[in-house]
């Protein structure tokens, strides 16, 4: 009869033979094991430092990009704007870029004749009644028949500032331009942070990235029915931070068939590049050359041609 000693004994010669079974497979297999994982290791470590090395060449090369736009912007610009007469309307997403985009602007000769910042509240749909009404109430005999026979404030209120802030046949008089602006930078919906001298022959729109809220697609599209009158109105450039995001202006007048053909685009303003290509942009606007669209997005030249 097998006792219960019997079966300790059992037991614990099993897991005697287990241990040591353990111990001498970890150890015939510990250095060739360990000597895999230490050229795999090594490996990678080399390919990660090849990587490092690669991303810092293509940063360095996109420095030596924009050193060399900024290099030659003087050279290729240079009288191309004498005597144009050029506005900035800016977002408020896109204000970090106006100072850059002005600089660019006059060094090819323009003179700016204003920088106009279009407020949130502009562009805000529970706005829109008070600033239809607004559009009415500031209209000018000067100007009448400019504006849209609809209920759209937002563009209603555009067609009117592009009708004072660009240049028309016959010119809006000065005291009807500036009791436009007035009533509109009184209500906030506009902010006059250069003042405006007088009408202009193009106008660049500068924008950052679209709005993002409960709201954003009609305020969006709000961006675009003002680009929209300001094409109608004259010359127009539209410069931005890239394409990403739904209702991104620049992507969308891309995209949009017959917008596409008469407003110039920027998709890299943040750039010494992009800021080069508006200039030049604006240039081939008041020349009355095809609208063209410019930056690293699908499709887009990275400058305008040059003119002979």
């Amino acid at each position: 009869m097998i006792n219960f000693r019997y079966h300790v004994v059992s037991l614990t010669a099993v897991f005697l033979a287990l241990a040591i079974g353990l111990v001498v497979g970890t150890t015939a297999l510990n250095g060739p094991i360990s000597e895999s994982l230490k050229e795999q290791v090594d490996e990678l470590g080399k390919q990660n430092q090849e990587l490092r090395d690669r991303i810092n060449h293509l940063e360095d090369d996109v420095d030596k990009r924009e050193d060399f736009a900024s290099q030659v912007a003087p050279a290729l610009l240079a009288t191309k704007l004498a005597t144009d007469r050029v506005l900035v309307v800016t977002l408020p997403s896109g204000a970090g870029y106006v100072e850059d985009v002005t600089q660019m602007l006059t060094l090819g000769g323009a003179t700016v004749t204003g920088i106009v910042q279009v407020n949130d509240k502009f562009i805000d749909p529970a706005r829109n009644d008070e600033l239809l009404d607004l559009a009415h109430l500031s209209l000018r005999p000067s100007i009448t028949g400019t504006l849209p026979t609809n209920t759209d404030g937002v563009e209603a209120s555009s067609a009117l500032l592009a009708a004072v802030l660009l240049a028309r046949t016959p010119p809006v008089p000065a005291d009807d331009l500036d009791s436009v602006l007035a009533a509109y930078q009184k209500a906030e919906y506009i902010t006059i942070n250069e003042n405006v001298t007088g009408p202009a022959g193009a106008v660049v729109v500068i924008s950052g990235p679209p709005v993002a809220d409960k709201d954003g697609p009609r305020k969006n599209a709000a961006v675009v029915t003002l680009v929209d009158q300001f094409d109608q109105a004259g010359r127009i450039v539209v410069a931005a931070n890239g394409l990403a995001g739904d209702g991104n202006v620049v992507a969308t007048v891309r995209a949009d068939p017959k917008l596409k053909t008469t407003v110039s685009t920027v998709d890299n303003v943040s750039t010494p590049q992009g800021r080069l290509a508006a200039a030049l942009a604006v240039a081939d606007q008041i020349e009355g050359r095809a609208a063209g669209h410019f930056g690293i997005g699908s499709g887009a030249l990275l400058l305008p041609k040059l003119a002979p």
